[in-house]
């Protein structure tokens, strides 16, 4: 990836990317609002979003279908990048420093920082778990190839892999714009030379050496 001169900003992450990253982010809005109607009666008002209980029932999966492809797609763009190395358990370590915004005590930051990483490993744990009990759920196509105790785990394993998803989005969404200067990223593609110092110096170093190619 090379360093743009113009406005003092680099590019972090090209257009393909971002139109891949925002499908996968209204896929998951779409799953989650049509997956929280059809987990609990409280909520199946929801379900109206979406046309009705049979409409909802009919389209989540497919939609999880979506969602999946593309969460490959980027996946496999991004997997080089979130090897975990000894610089992230250091940095783990000093979650304190994280938390309380002390960069300067914490281990240089490659393109992504531990936490990241982690949560990235944990999407592709909570999607394979999501598509596989889903198959096993699908009762218009695979549902009855299974006995009813695999489909009644396969419901226990979709339910609590959504939830850990659920959450681990929401604390996604929430350090993006905790860490400003984070969403323009997503949005524009580029950041500050400064944001790139600060949160990823290790990337930046690299950047300017133009080590980095997409």
């Amino acid at each position: 990836m090379s360093a743009e001169r113009k406005n003092e900003d680099i590019v972090r992450y090209a257009p393909a990317m971002r139109i891949n990253h925002w499908l996968v982010a209204i896929s998951f809005v779409l799953l989650a609002l049509s997956g929280l109607a059809l987990f609990h009666p409280s909520l199946f008002w929801l379900s109206a979003l979406f046309g009705g209980g049979p409409w909802t029932r009919i389209l989540h999966p497919f939609i999880g279908l979506v969602m999946v492809l593309a969460f490959v797609v980027l996946g496999a763009t991004l997997w080089r990048y979130n090897h975990l190395e000894a610089r992230d358990w250091a940095w783990l370590r000093r979650a304190r420093d994280v938390v309380g915004n002390r960069e300067d005590r914490l281990p240089e930051v490659g393109r992504y920082n531990a936490g990241q990483k982690l949560l990235f490993h944990l999407i592709v744990l909570c999607l394979a778990g999501l598509l596989l009990s889903g198959i096993v759920m699908w009762r218009a196509y695979f549902a009855f190839y299974f006995p009813v105790d695999v489909i009644r785990f396969a419901s226990l394993l979709h339910a609590f892999c959504a939830t850990v998803l659920i959450c681990a989005i929401v604390v996604h969404i929430y350090a993006a714009i905790w860490v400003k200067g984070s969403m323009r990223a997503m949005t524009r593609g580029t950041v500050s030379r400064g944001w790139a110092w600060k949160h990823h110096r290790a990337w930046f170093r690299q950047v300017m050496r133009g080590g980095e190619r997409e």
